[in-house]
């Protein structure tokens, strides 16, 4: 008998030291099955051998040379060292890293813990458990990051964390997976969901939001000068029949795409659908301010931002403790802040290692340290 915790539309994985039982992944959107509810919780108590349902289905750890291999197909992990060395990993340490992915960064942690350490993986993409290491000391939950309060209170882990990982970038995978529909480069299905069991998609978004509604996602996400007239261009073509493909979109915005500039162009579009799909920005608002409740004093934040309107967020979060970057000072003048910048500079990717994984270039690398102030 093995204890699973279930959090409404998350699922977990969490791995038995016993090579007898087998680790459950339980997808049903809430589970009361036990009468135990505690919060948004149910803590349900599943018999593998006598209960089995339709929407669970067992997970068999990967080999490590299966896992390594995969890893770099998935998603190669930028600047790992640098963000180990922010983590300052403690062997007996609790960690969460909030984006799980390719699971690279998660890897790298688990060496460096020993056998009283945890790790905590998040990831709402299905796909991302496949790369789940078969490691008694670290739990996959399958969510979203902005319920990494709610988790890590479930564990009695909540304050008590040394460290929290955030590496923001949409991994490899999923820009190179066409059915996603992530990227221009190929004509899939315009979806762009991280978790594609549910939400809206982006061609949701583009047949079904008015010009207004569109205009305002062009410009606050996509940072597109010209938010109005795409509007009213996708307006009007959706009116002669559904936006339905990444191909489709990309022939409705040739009037505004020069051949010099086509890609960021794109590239800026996609970006912003992809936020709205996603709701990236107020998850990672929730996710940050949740640190405070969940890192212990002296204990790390490192985030890899990839654009300026998360990199702005988390800067001004980690300088000020609150997103518009307005400080405040106590009685005698001194600034107070919930964190301390470890690093005064940011920290971006060598030209070696942009020139290995070009995706690595637009990435920058912050770390705060939790101080007692709240």
């Amino acid at each position: 008998m093995k204890e699973y915790i279930v959090l409404s539309e998350l699922s977990c994985r969490c791995h038995p030291a016993t090579p007898h039982s087998a680790a459950l992944h339980v997808g049903l959107k809430s589970l009361a099955l036990s009468g135990h509810l505690h919060n948004c919780f149910s803590t349900v108590k599943l018999d593998i051998v006598t209960l089995i349902f339709k929407d669970i289905s067992i997970f068999a750890p990967m080999k490590k040379e299966l896992l390594e291999e995969r890893e770099g197909a998935y998603h190669t992990p930028v600047l790992l060292k640098e963000s180990l060395e922010g983590l300052a990993v403690c062997p007996s340490g609790v960690y969460a890293d909030v984006t799980f992915g390719g699971g690279g960064h998660s890897r790298e942690i688990l060496k460096q813990l020993d056998s009283r350490g945890r790790l905590y993986g998040f990831d709402q993409d299905a796909d991302a458990e496949r790369n789940i290491p078969s490691d008694p000391r670290f739990v996959f939950v399958r969510s979203n990051f902005r319920y990494l309060y709610n988790f890590m209170r479930y564990h009695d882990a909540a304050g008590k964390a040394d460290g929290v990982l955030a590496d923001l970038g949409v991994s490899s995978h999923h820009f190179d997976d066409r059915e996603r529909g992530f990227s221009f480069r190929f004509d899939g299905a315009l979806d762009m969901r991280m978790n594609s069991r549910a939400g809206r998609t982006a061609a949701d978004i583009v047949n079904q939001y008015s010009e207004a509604q569109l205009a305002d996602v062009f410009y606050l996400y996509g940072e597109l000068k010209a938010a109005r007239k795409l509007a009213a261009v996708l307006t009007r073509a959706r009116g002669e029949g559904k936006i339905e493909t990444t191909g489709q979109l990309a022939e409705v915005l040739k009037p505004f795409t020069g051949r010099d500039k086509e890609k960021k162009f794109l590239a800026q579009v996609f970006q912003a659908l992809r936020i709205e799909v996603n709701d990236e920005m107020g998850a990672l608002k929730e996710m940050l301010r949740q640190t405070l409740r969940v890192l212990k004093p002296g204990g790390r934040l490192v985030v890899l931002t990839y654009h300026s309107l998360e990199d702005r967020l988390v800067k001004n979060f980690l300088k000020t403790g609150n997103f518009e970057g307005k400080s405040e000072q106590d009685f005698y003048g001194n600034v107070q802040s919930p964190f301390r910048l470890v690093n005064n500079k940011v920290i971006v990717p060598s030209e070696e290692e942009v020139a290995a994984n070009p995706r690595a270039r637009s990435a920058k690398l912050r770390v705060g340290m939790r101080t007692n102030t709240d």
